[in-house]
């Protein structure tokens, strides 16, 4: 493997489900009022759909595109102000993970399916700006994130750092980072147990493996 590829949000980055307070937050700028059935109905199709764009959820849920567009924003905005809030930690062993596989030769890049302002935010709060060379949003893929395989092949295409899609490995904690991480070739597509789903659904979706974290990693690209 010369090519790590690691989601943030639930992978690198334990949030303590602040994606569904921040779509709370957006639901209700809509008119979604917190405990009713449309509110229900909704929270659980963010639930199903954890690691694919923010803006594409808020697509299916809303239609209308000025609606759409207003209920991304608000979530932004809110999850932000719990970013600023001191509401983030790294997972445990995610940032040592990080450093071993580029002590070893390894390129890591950082991906995300949240806007680029949110994306840096979290990076500042964490204080990773500087922690890798490259980090990755839908933007920066022509606005296509997860399930979609995008992301991963621009994080080759921006690197270069492989020869072959076989010598990528994925990480994420969601069914989307397994299904992107399979449609993209990568021959390691490894869910992590610190986020939204489960064993089975990570496995249903595609892993070639399960961890109990991301700390794991290492040892599985051979990096010890």
């Amino acid at each position: 493997m010369r090519l790590v590829v690691l989601d943030m949000a639930g992978t690198t980055v334990a949030d303590g489900g602040l994606v569904e307070q921040a779509f709370g937050a957006a639901a209700q700028r809509l008119g979604v009022e917190p405990g009713s059935a449309g509110h229900t109905e909704k929270l659980a199709y963010v639930r199903a759909t954890m690691g694919e764009s923010k803006i594409s959820v808020f697509r299916h849920l809303f239609g209308d595109e000025d609606a759409a567009q207003l209920a991304n924003r608000a979530f932004e905005e809110a999850y932000g102000e719990l970013v600023d809030g001191g509401r983030i930690a790294p997972v445990p062993g995610a940032r040592e993970a990080i450093e071993a596989l580029q002590a070893a030769g390894r390129t890591v890049v950082l991906t995300t399916g949240f806007a680029r302002v949110t994306q840096d935010a979290i990076l500042d709060a964490l204080g990773w700006r500087g922690l890798v060379g490259v980090t990755l949003c839908p933007a920066d893929a022509q606005g296509r994130g997860r399930p979609y395989p995008d992301m991963v092949l621009a994080a080759l295409l921006r690197t270069g750092a492989a020869d072959d899609v076989r010598q990528i490995a994925v990480a994420g904690d969601t069914s989307y980072d397994m299904l992107s991480g399979r449609r993209a070739g990568a021959s390691i597509v490894a869910g992590v147990l610190t986020g939204a789903h489960d064993k089975g659904q990570l496995t249903a979706a595609g892993a070639t493996h399960v961890l109990g974290s991301v700390a794991e990693l290492p040892a599985l690209v051979g990096v010890v």
